[in-house]
C-alpha cells in the first residue's frame, strides 16, 4: 500500500517574534492527532547542518559564502531528512526554511531575491512547505525580548535597519505567496496564537486527509 505523504510546515519570523516556544507544543498537538511528526530547524537539522549553522552564527563572512553555507546546509537537510520524512508519511515541522533566507539575506543583508531564487530553484525545485507561519511582532518588542534571554549570536547583533528590511522581506514573501504563508501576530498572549494555530493545523489536516495534492499545491 502506497503510504500517503506528510505535511511540511515551517514557522518563521524574526529573532525574538517568539516562534520557537511553540515547537514543542506544536509537536505535540499534532501527536495527540495521531500523526508522526519530526521537529527540526534551519540552518541545522543534519551533523553537516549543525557544524555549519555554529559558522554561520558565530564566524563573520562575505554575504555570498553566507548564503551559499546557508543552501549547502539546507541541501543536505532536504535531502537526507525532510524529503524521507515526507514520503515515510510524516509531518515535518521546521524552524525556518528558504523564506528566511529570502528575509535575512536577501533582505535585510541586501542580496536581493534572485539569487536566492536561483539557488532555491537548484536546491529544492520540487519542495515547498504545505504551510508557512509567520510569527510577527513590531521590531522594538522582538529586540526586547531577545535582550532578556540569551547571548546574541552575529545576526541578533544587527542593527535596527538590518531587522526592518528582513521584517518588509518577510512581508513581500507574504504578499506572494499568500495561500501558504499565515501572519501570526505574536504580540496576542501564548493561548490566543495557540488557539488560532489549532484551527488551522485541524483545517490543514482536513485538505490534506481530503486530497494530499490538494495541500502541497497551496
Amino acid at each position: 500500500m502506497d503510504v500517503q505523504r506528510g505535511c511540511f510546515i515551517t514557522l518563521e519570523g524574526l529573532d525574538g517574534a517568539g516562534k520557537s516556544t511553540h515547537i514543542e507544543w506544536l509537536v505535540d498537538q499534532l501527536g495527540q492527532r495521531g500523526l508522526s511528526v519530526i521537529a527540526t530547524r534551519e540552518p541545522g537539522g543534519t551533523a553537516l547542518g549543525e557544524a555549519l549553522r555554529e559558522l554561520l552564527l558565530h564566524r563573520p563572512m562575505h554575504l555570498k559564502s553566507e548564503t551559499l553555507l546557508m543552501f549547502a546546509a539546507r541541501c543536505e537537510h532536504v535531502e537526507t531528512v525532510i524529503k524521507p520524512a515526507l514520503a515515510a508519511g510524516k509531518w515535518v515541522v521546521c524552524d525556518r526554511f528558504t523564506d528566511a533566507t529570502y528575509a535575512y539575506q536577501g533582505g535585510g543583508r541586501q542580496l536581493g531575491a534572485t539569487a536566492v531564487a536561483a539557488l532555491e530553484h537548484w536546491v529544492h525545485a520540487d519542495l515547498q512547505p504545505d504551510r508557512s507561519w509567520l510569527f510577527d511582532v513590531p521590531l522594538e518588542v522582538a529586540r526586547e525580548r531577545l535582550a532578556r534571554t540569551r547571548d546574541l549570536d552575529r545576526f541578533e547583533q544587527e542593527g535596527a535597519a538590518f531587522f526592518e528590511r528582513t521584517r518588509q522581506a518577510y512581508h513581500d514573501r507574504v504578499a506572494q505567496h499568500p495561500e501558504r504563508i499565515l501572519i501570526v501576530d505574536s504580540t496576542l498572549p501564548i493561548a490566543r496564537i495557540r488557539e488560532g494555530l489549532c484551527e488551522d493545523i485541524d483545517a490543514l489536516l482536513r485538505r490534506h486527509r481530503d486530497g494530499p495534492a490538494a495541500v502541497a499545491a497551496s
